[in-house]
């Protein structure tokens, strides 16, 4: 559809309700605001407003929604996939401001912050009160709102589940402006159809969320982690099936192979506490006792052993732990380190299917002449595959990443897997979403989109 392009009187009514401070067009829009981290789809707003409470978003969306002018809320911008770009102009609102903690229950067990807060700040604040927040993805300078809008994973998916497990109400600002209250504190609610998880996910394309009711759980109190070398990740990934079968679940079971452990070593500037084998595997074991702890390693490791790992290397001390598990934390930065751009296969598939993809990945390094590297959660079989363009020139690139990206979502089908296993669709993959679900189920999330958002407005492009 045709969108209202922002004039001067627009400007001037989002001068009036948020402040002639918090609104910032043309030259004062930082061209971090233009693009996420995949610096490869950029587009500047034409107005950016910064927003620090839900009445000034309801406001400004129903201002928007009366005008037809596109709106794409923006929280720390740490996305992959072009979600909180604003490809259509319009009103860009940053959220990030809207940072406040607002509720600790200690006898329901909930959190309430606002989207604006970050992850890290979630879980050192949980922490100091004996409390556990346990979604874990690898960039927590992210926003909640970004989490909960991508229904983001990390390595703790394995035991702990995803951010959707971890929501428990949320307050909501609809396109026409109307601010609802879905969930809530509630453990149970079989009360009609889940509203609430329909914004989990959705990317901000079916309201914006104002504030967050989070799930806590007590702090284990202990925490191990195990590095198993492996002669290649073809062994690495056919032990994790028995792993799981054990029942002696880690909290993560990450792999890794050796050339992104040298880039991350270089990238620190520091070892890696072993970096000799092919592949490897990583495990945490958290509990409440070290008894406990270890009578669940002492199993996995000798499934690993039996499986021909090469060695169980133990990290039972913090200093260890940060060696670790910092080194694993910068695999990404350190990727982006060693080449002039990059872009993000997102796949997930059955976790005894990875060794198959990683291997056929690497062929594709081959048959493409371009640089593939990996690594990922083992234990729920999502991948992070990255393809890098080193001096590849723009036509290329662009030729040998599309080639790229479309064997390997071809061959995540053939495998049962999908398209994004948590960093979301945004507008990179969309036609990759579309070749997964198919006519009728991209029509489905049209009507879903539809009945939220007759006009488009919010957030348009992106998903479907």
């Amino acid at each position: 559809m045709a969108y209202k392009i922002v004039d001067s009187q627009d400007i001037e009514y989002l001068r009036g309700i948020c402040g002639p401070d918090k609104v910032f067009v043309g030259e004062e829009i930082n061209e971090d605001f233009w693009r996420d981290e995949l610096a490869g789809i950029k587009k500047s707003p034409e107005v950016l407003v910064e927003v620090d409470n839900a009445d000034t978003v309801s406001k400004i969306m129903k201002y928007a929604f009366e005008n037809k002018i596109p709106i794409t809320p923006r929280g720390s911008g740490t996305g992959l996939v072009g979600g909180a770009v604003a490809i259509n102009g319009g009103i860009m609102i940053n959220m990030s401001k809207m940072n406040k903690i607002l509720e600790i229950d200690e006898e329901n067990l909930t959190l309430t912050v606002e989207p604006g807060v970050l992850l890290m700040e979630i879980s050192k604040y949980v922490e100091e009160h004996d409390l556990f927040y346990p979604p874990d993805p690898g960039e927590k300078s992210a926003t909640i709102g970004g989490n909960i809008s991508t229904n983001a994973g990390g390595m703790r998916a394995v035991k702990y589940g995803v951010t959707r497990d971890y929501v428990r109400g949320l307050e909501v600002v609809l396109p026409n402006g109307e601010i609802i209250t879905v969930g809530g504190k509630v453990v149970k609610n079989s009360s009609g159809y889940s509203l609430k998880d329909m914004f989990v996910g959705a990317e901000g394309t079916l309201g914006i969320i104002t504030k967050a009711t989070l799930k806590l759980l007590p702090l284990p109190q202990k925490a191990i982690s195990l590095l198993i070398p492996f002669p290649n990740l073809e062994m690495a990934i056919e032990t994790v099936p028995r792993i799981i079968k054990s029942k002696a679940i880690p909290t993560a079971i990450e792999y890794m192979v050796r050339d992104v452990i040298l880039a991350s070593e270089e990238f620190l500037g520091k070892k890696f506490p072993d970096s000799t084998s092919d592949a490897y595997l990583l495990l945490t074991f958290d509990g409440n006792s070290t008894q406990e702890i270890e009578d669940s390693y002492e199993k996995v490791a000798n499934i690993c052993l039996e499986s021909g790992a090469l060695d169980v290397l133990i990290s039972n001390t913090q200093e260890r732990q940060e060696s670790i598990w910092s080194a694993r934390g910068a695999f990404l930065e350190a990727i982006k380190a060693s080449t002039t751009e990059m872009d993000e296969c997102d796949v997930v598939v059955p976790r005894n299917r990875i060794a198959e993809f990683v291997k056929f990945s690497d062929e594709l390094q081959g048959e493409f002449g371009i640089r593939i590297k990996s690594f990922g959660h083992a234990g729920d079989g999502n991948l992070h595959i990255y393809i890098l363009r080193d001096d590849l020139d723009q036509e290329d690139w662009e030729t040998k990443l599309g080639g790229v990206f479309e064997k390997m979502y071809q061959k995540s089908r053939e495998l049962g897997g999908k398209v994004s296993g948590e960093h979301g669709i945004g507008f990179a993959k969309r036609s990759f979403l579309k070749d997964s679900l198919g006519d009728t189920g991209i029509q489905l999330l049209k009507n879903i989109k539809a009945a939220f958002d007759p006009d488009n407005i919010l957030n348009p492009g992106k998903v479907c």
